[in-house]
């Protein structure tokens, strides 16, 4: 096991005398983590994402309850749990920016006990598996923050972790860069078996680095499935796009509305729990001039949506 949490919970103290009062940041918390998985925590601001990475990372203390990480209690043994997890935030920088990156991991490299010979084995490694080892001896100032996060990257697995959190890691990053960075974070866990726990606003991250979705809100988790599942489990609705080899007039069917209806094509929402996709699409195959079709499910935005608005039991 990865990432064990048992019924976390961590109260904070605010205010002054008389006003003073206690907040819940995280609330009886449970959920497990296999390794080599892919996940994305997610929820919206103050669900008590960041103060429970905190836990699991060893930075916080919590109130009650229990996590171990790679078998280990974080908040006893942060020492012995740095050795074995990476751990990669967006705002932060793990590299010093008046050295080159090849200069900073020679630091990291002592904090992490690593001698001289497996230092260089490393950094030309990932030199490799990141394809930036033309990178590694530019000052990081000189660098663009797409590939500063690829050599950050390059920090943070210089010692192999076996746990990877990283948090909003692609905030700031052009279309292009946010790509190349994903396909990397799935690249190391596919070849090298790494686990990886990802926090990000950016749906596209999810989409494309996750297999499964953890979403908290109000400190406890209110969802947890895989990805590809979240959006037929809690939406009930297919969009249906239709090309027309010539115009035609749109029969009615049962749980059907019309988007948009042209000489040349037609959209449609299709409500599922009235008919099931496959009928609306024998219908339409049987009964129009069809020259292309296609089924298009609901942005992951819309189900993400979806799972906040659901109230908390």
């Amino acid at each position: 096991m990865a990432i064990e949490v048992r019924r976390l919970t961590k109260v904070f103290e605010t205010g002054r005398r008389h006003a003073r009062r206690t907040v819940e940041a995280v609330s009886d918390l449970s959920f497990t983590i296999e390794r080599g998985e892919r996940v994305a925590y997610i929820g919206p601001n103050g669900a008590g994402k960041s103060t429970s990475i905190k836990i699991l990372t060893g930075i916080l203390h919590p109130t009650r309850g229990e996590a171990t990480v790679l078998g280990v209690v974080p908040w006893t043994d942060r020492r012995r749990l740095a050795a074995r997890i990476g751990t990669l935030f967006g705002q932060r920088s793990l590299l010093w920016f008046e050295l080159t990156p090849r200069q900073s991991y020679r630091m990291l490299a002592a904090i992490y006990n690593l001698d001289r010979q497996r230092e260089k084995s490393r950094v030309a490694d990932l030199a490799d598996l990141l394809e930036a080892g033309d990178l590694f001896d530019q000052p990081v100032r000189s660098l663009s923050l797409g590939q500063r996060m690829r050599c950050e990257l390059a920090a943070c697995m210089l010692h192999e972790p076996e746990v990877l959190f990283l948090d909003e890691p692609t905030i700031g990053l052009d279309l292009l860069a946010k790509q190349r960075f994903r396909e990397l974070l799935v690249r190391l866990n596919v070849e090298r078996g790494t686990t990886i726990f990802l926090t990000s606003h950016d749906v596209a991250d999810i989409e494309h680095v996750a297999q499964r979705a953890i979403v908290i809100n109000h400190g406890g988790v209110i969802y947890d499935d895989e990805v590809a599942a979240m959006r037929r489990a809690l939406l009930s609705t297919k969009l249906v796009e239709v090309g027309l080899s010539s115009p035609t007039v749109l029969p009615p069917i049962g749980g059907v509305s019309v988007l948009e209806h042209t000489e040349t094509a037609v959209k449609l929402v299709v409500d599922t729990t009235v008919t099931s996709i496959r009928h609306v699409l024998d219908d339409l195959l049987d009964r129009l001039p069809v020259a292309d079709i296609s089924v298009v499910d609901p942005p992951l935005e819309q189900v993400i949506a979806a799972i906040y608005a659901r109230p908390k039991v």
